[in-house]
């Protein structure tokens, strides 16, 4: 699952996490992706420390074995990880589907918890690059979040899983799986127990704001010319 930052992707792991069938990974290339760009994000040292921070490794385990024997696998993956450098033929043999937010929404959300965010912070143009090079299914979590089962059936459906209606709902609280990121990014996550309800109108952005929804727009119109 190819996402950027804040666009449902934490509530889509959980869901997933929560068939009996599946297991879960939470962004296994976060941790390489700040080693090797030295860029500045929360608790960075922290990542790097705890998790498997070699990119070639992390890309060897992709196509590893399944957590706990579990058939599938889901991997929660953000794209403005994949830098230039890092391997990616593990994808092809992966069912790659790619969840979109309007980027409008992506850059409030993620202003309220970065001071400064540029377009490869937030994986637009990254993700329409992953799209070019291996397909796969789109879907728009605007979507899921106005009618979670339908959605989550139809996206079963065109992967060819087996729906389970598991995946409407959660434990309050943390996945073993989760990141040591998710101390500061999944307090909202954490409280809940399913998909929030659909969102209203687009948030009121400022000029700096509203300059980097632009430049991200036509990446977003292209992939959701495609959705579900």
């Amino acid at each position: 699952m190819w996402s950027g930052p804040r666009n449902l992707s934490t509530a889509m792991m959980y869901s997933f996490g929560s068939r009996a069938d599946c297991a879960v990974w939470d962004e296994p290339f976060y941790a390489p992706y700040l080693k090797a760009t030295g860029i500045d994000h929360p608790m960075r040292e922290e990542i790097i420390a705890t998790h498997e921070s070699d990119a070639e490794k992390v890309a060897l385990a992709c196509l590893g074995s399944v957590p706990d024997g579990k058939p599938h696998f889901y991997m929660k993956h953000m794209a403005l990880h994949m830098i230039d450098g890092f391997p990616l033929d593990w994808a092809a043999e992966c069912v790659n589907v790619h969840l979109l937010r309007h980027p409008a929404r992506v850059v409030a959300s993620y202003g309220a918890k970065r001071d400064s965010v540029t377009l490869d912070d937030i994986g637009f143009r990254q993700q329409a690059e992953i799209y070019a090079r291996f397909g796969g299914v789109v879907i728009d979590s605007a979507d899921i979040r106005a009618n979670p089962e339908a959605m989550l059936q139809k996206l079963c459906a065109e992967i060819s899983l087996p729906w389970d209606p598991a995946m409407l709902n959660w434990p309050k609280g943390g996945r073993p799986e989760d990141g040591i990121w998710a101390s500061h990014w999944y307090g909202a996550i954490h409280q809940s127990t399913g998909f929030g309800g659909a969102e209203g109108a687009l948030p009121e952005l400022t000029a700096e704001q509203a300059a980097l929804t632009e430049a991200a727009l036509p990446f977003y119109q292209e992939l959701a010319a495609k959705k579900l």
